[in-house]
Parts: structure tokens; C-alpha cells; sequence
């Protein structure tokens, strides 16, 4: 654990320090989406930024690539950071998976959390093969990832977003005809 913190602890200290900067981006917004959209909103982003920052920091040069499933996932059984890598890889989209369904009624379903934290989770895998950063691109990392978005999704199941609520973006200001 002590070399985790030794190479994530700026990510932490980081994400602490951009505490104030998402409640004064909440605010803002609130004010013009409504509190429950700003907060989920930018619950996602803030949520989500420092796991895409640790994955995409480069560590050399080069890239690997597996796809073969849960093949680094047996071979990581054996890891003295096990917990680090299956708890960190289900940890990268939960933001995404638990806010998306309460902010838009059309993610909530668990499919669909499932298929939109496996669509973010290839788009930044292959970022790591493309860019070259010295990444392993795993298959497993995708599962995972995935998974973590819908557990993270099926716990914020009692806020989920109704049909029938519609952003207020899309509604009219008091006073305003409302459009067809």
C-alpha cells in the first residue's frame, strides 16, 4: 500500500484540492440545470478525472495488449496487490455508473450502465494501446470496469431518474409558452 501512495498520493492530494472548485462548479450550474443535474453533473466529472489520470499517466514507452479474458485476473490472484488492482479497476467508472441514471432516465437500466461503463472503459484502453504510454490494455480491465459502473449503478437505484422527468433544460422558463 505504501508504494500505491507513493505513486497515486499527488492524485489524491489533487482530487482533495479540487474539492472546493466542483462545489463552486455545482453552484454555478445549478443555477442554470437545476441542483440534481450540477450534482451529478459534476459528481461524474470530479468523480471520474483522477482514475482517468492515474490510467493515462505514462510509465515508459511501449504497449501491451490482452485479450484473452480473465486471463490477468487469475494471474493478479497471486499479486500482493490484488485488492489495489480489483478494487481500483472497479472503482474507475463508478461515478459514471452511480450518477448517469439518477441525472438521465434514458441510463436507468442496469444494461445500460453496464454497456456505458464498458464503452468509457474501451475507449480508454485503447487510448493506453494507441498512445503507447507504457500501459497493459487488458480485456479484464474492461470487465472490471464495467462491473464497477453497474454495482455502483444498482446502488443509486432508489434516485434513478424517471421518464417522465425532464431535464430542466428541456422545459420552459416560468412564463414562457410551452413549445409542441
Amino acid at each position: 500500500m505504501n508504494g500505491t501512495w507513493t505513486a497515486w498520493g499527488d492524485v489524491v492530494l489533487a482530487a482533495i484540492a479540487a474539492i472546493p472548485i466542483a462545489a463552486i462548479a455545482a453552484w454555478w450550474l445549478a443555477r442554470r440545470r437545476g441542483r440534481r443535474a450540477a450534482l451529478c453533473d459534476v459528481g461524474m466529472v470530479f468523480g471520474t478525472a483522477p482514475w482517468l489520470w492515474m490510467i493515462l499517466t505514462p510509465k515508459g514507452t511501449g504497449r501491451s495488449l490482452n485479450l484473452i479474458p480473465l486471463r490477468d485476473l487469475t494471474e493478479q490472484l497471486s499479486d500482493n496487490r490484488v485488492v489495489e488492482q480489483f478494487g481500483g479497476n472497479l472503482l474507475v467508472f463508478a461515478a459514471l455508473g452511480f450518477l448517469l441514471p439518477i441525472r438521465l432516465p434514458w441510463f436507468a437500466h442496469p444494461s445500460r450502465i453496464l454497456l456505458t461503463g464498458a464503452a468509457a472503459s474501451i475507449a480508454v484502453e485503447t487510448l493506453q494501446y494507441v498512445l503507447a504510454i507504457g500501459r497493459h490494455s487488458s480485456i479484464d480491465d474492461v470487465l472490471l470496469n464495467a462491473v464497477g459502473a453497474l454495482l455502483a449503478g444498482i446502488l443509486s437505484r432508489p434516485w434513478w431518474a424517471r421518464p417522465d422527468e425532464a431535464p430542466r433544460y428541456l422545459t420552459t422558463s416560468p412564463g414562457q409558452p410551452s413549445r409542441p
